[in-house]
C-alpha cells in the first residue's frame, strides 16, 4: 500500500479503545486504585472509593488528585496500581491489527495508562508494530507537571511535537471530556461508544463509532480529501 499524504495523524486511546478494558482490566485497575487510597491515606474502603472516583472526574485522572492533595509519588501510585496479570485479563477487538495496518495516515499511540502497561497491552493486541510512536501518562507533562487528557495544554504540546497541524489530526476516544477538548484544540474526533452506542452524538464529535474497526466505513468523513492510498486493502 502506497502512501501520498502520510503526515495525517490518528492519535488513538487505548483502553476501551483499541481493546474491550471494562471487561475485565478496568475493574482491576479500580479495585488496586481503591486499595492503594486506602493504605496511603488510611481510610475505609467506601471513603476511599468516593474519593478515587472523584479526583478521576475531576481531573480525568485518580493519579492527579493523589498527586496534588496528598503528596504521592507518580511512579509508585502507578507501578502499584497496574502490578496484575494483565494478559490473563485482555480482551482483544478482533480486527484491530487489520484496521491499523490498512489505515492510512500515521499512527500514534496517547494514553494515560502508564508506559509500562501500554507496552504489556499493546503487544498482547499486537498491535505495536502498527504505532509509529506512544505517549503514555509519564510522557504528559508541561513545565514539569502532569497533564494528562483532556489537558487542553498537554493536546498542543503533542500536535507540536508531531509537527501536524490540528485539522489534518484526529483523536480516537471513548472519552468525551478528552474529545471536547480535542475539539477545542481543533483536532478531528472520533467517539468508540462501545456499550453506549445508542448514546447521544455530542456536537463536539465528528463521528460515532461502536468500535474501531468501523474506521473502515467512516474514514472518508474523517480525513480530509488529500489523505488517499493506492493498492489493495
Amino acid at each position: 500500500m502506497t502512501q501520498r499524504h502520510p503526515r495525517f495523524v490518528w492519535f488513538f486511546d487505548l483502553d476501551d479503545t483499541l481493546h474491550d478494558a471494562s471487561h475485565a482490566i478496568i475493574g482491576r485497575i479500580d479495585q488496586r486504585m481503591t486499595e492503594f487510597v486506602m493504605r496511603h491515606l488510611r481510610i475505609e474502603r467506601a471513603a476511599a472509593d468516593r474519593l478515587r472516583r472523584d479526583y478521576w472526574h475531576r481531573y480525568g485522572a485518580t493519579l492527579l488528585g493523589m498527586v496534588r492533595h496528598h503528596a504521592v509519588d507518580a511512579r509508585h501510585f502507578l507501578r502499584d496500581t497496574h502490578d496484575f496479570d494483565i494478559l490473563a485479563l485482555l480482551r482483544r477487538h478482533p480486527g484491530v491489527v487489520s484496521l491499523l495496518r490498512w489505515l492510512p495516515g500515521r499512527k500514534v499511540l496517547l494514553t494515560n495508562a502508564p508506559a509500562a502497561y501500554a507496552h504489556t497491552v499493546t503487544v498482547g493486541l499486537g498491535v505495536h508494530r502498527h504505532l509509529d510512536r506512544g505517549y503514555a501518562i509519564e510522557s504528559m507533562r508541561i513545565h514539569g507537571h502532569l497533564r494528562p487528557k483532556p489537558a487542553r495544554s498537554m493536546l498542543r504540546a503533542m500536535l507540536k511535537r508531531e509537527s501536524v497541524r490540528p485539522a489534518s489530526a484526529a483523536l480516537v476516544d471513548d472519552n468525551l471530556a478528552n474529545l471536547r477538548a480535542a475539539r477545542a484544540v481543533g483536532l478531528r474526533t472520533i467517539w468508540v461508544t462501545g456499550r453506549r452506542a445508542s448514546a447521544r452524538k455530542p456536537a463536539y464529535v465528528d463521528v460515532r463509532v461502536r468500535n474501531v474497526r468501523e474506521l473502515r466505513q467512516v474514514f472518508g468523513r474523517v480525513a480530509p480529501r488529500a489523505v488517499r492510498f493506492t493498492g489493495t486493502q
